[in-house]
């Protein structure tokens, strides 16, 4: 392992650090959220360098992009400028549950995306996720209804989330996607079959979500019964039983080499990440400012190959028990579920 400047990496027209911020867990699904401490976190995270935001509508049914409209209103015009602010449409829940519904029709995409440019207090939005798709909507038609938005200066780049190599292939032959949002992690590696290949070769850049697998990788996670009791990981399978303290066990062992190479486990689980391509963007949620340095940290490691072997045997495919989501999580995700 050897350290060395940030990485940078390109999203949308702008180079920004590799490591940003996923903000969800600020206004829900980890328990309950305490709004200065997230508004500190927000602005320690831009004074630490991070320039990449994400949020999205479903989040807090609108409470997270409020809270981001909050810190870019703080930081005024000409830092906000320097930001790749990114939100998400397509998924409607009712408030408070995990149900979600996913729509994708041109008329609600313009719907969305004026609800969204009012709550964030901006005039345009840096990159505008479809955040699941509807199979039922040819994805050129979505993609259509988001250039328009685009050429009417509503946002500045089209994303696509959780979608498959085709979708994404027929996505960008009407448009360039500028960035792939999915999962990957050391528990979570369906995207090194084709996806992160794909992304590489159509300059899309790869945006990596939960990729501390939810916190577990930290190997600093609570049991599961002692999490919060509207804390959605008491639901997930990977969390529970057999299967959570099989997973326990292997954050302990990734823990372990974090130790022997001198770094937390939390940075060893994203330096792999981030050496999985030069176009793997990494979005750690946190909500509490302690996090912060740590994370932001990882985007100075460089693993060398005999680390990343070790690795890959310890979370060989099959390793990781369990489902990653129930199945009301698996609503509009298109990639693989193993």
């Amino acid at each position: 392992m050897n350290t060395t400047a940030t990485t940078t990496r390109p999203l949308t027209t702008q180079q920004v650090p590799a490591v940003g911020l996923g903000c969800m867990g600020m206004s829900e699904f980890y328990g309950d959220s305490d709004e200065a401490e997230s508004l500190a976190t927000l602005h320690a995270a831009y004074e630490m360098g991070v320039r990449h935001f994400d949020t999205a509508d479903t989040y807090g049914s609108g409470h997270n992009e409020q809270l981001l409209g909050r810190f870019l209103a703080e930081l005024g015009p000409a830092r906000r400028s320097e930001l790749v602010l990114a939100t998400k449409f397509g998924i409607q829940r009712p408030p408070g549950t995990y149900e979600r519904h996913i729509v994708n029709s041109p008329a609600y995409a313009r719907e969305a995306c004026e609800a969204s440019l009012r709550r964030l207090g901006v005039e345009q939005i840096g990159l505008y996720y479809v955040h699941r798709r509807d199979p039922a909507l040819p994805i050129e038609t979505v993609m259509g209804a988001l250039a328009e938005l685009k050429q009417q200066g509503k946002i500045a780049a089209i994303g696509l989330s959780e979608v498959s190599v085709e979708t994404l292939r027929r996505a960008h032959a009407v448009h360039p996607v500028a960035a792939l949002q999915s999962e990957l992690s050391l528990w979570e590696r369906g995207a090194e079959r084709e996806m992160l290949a794909l992304t590489a070769e159509l300059g899309t850049a790869f945006v990596a979500y939960s990729p501390l697998g939810r916190a577990l990788l930290t190997a600093e996670l609570p049991a599961t019964q002692d999490l919060a009791p509207n804390d959605f990981r008491r639901a997930l399978p990977r969390f529970n039983g057999e299967a959570g303290e099989h997973n326990r066990q292997l954050a302990e062992r990734l823990a372990a080499l974090a130790a022997d190479w001198g770094m937390s486990a939390a940075q060893l689980a994203l330096a792999w990440v981030l050496g999985s391509g030069e176009h793997v963007l990494v979005i750690p949620g946190t909500r509490r400012r302690r996090h912060l340095a740590s994370n932001w940290a990882a985007g100075t490691l460089r693993l060398g190959a005999a680390q990343r072997q070790q690795l890959d045997q310890l979370f060989a495919p099959g390793a990781v028990a369990g489902a990653r989501y129930t199945e009301l999580g698996w609503v509009g995700i298109e990639s693989a579920r193993d």
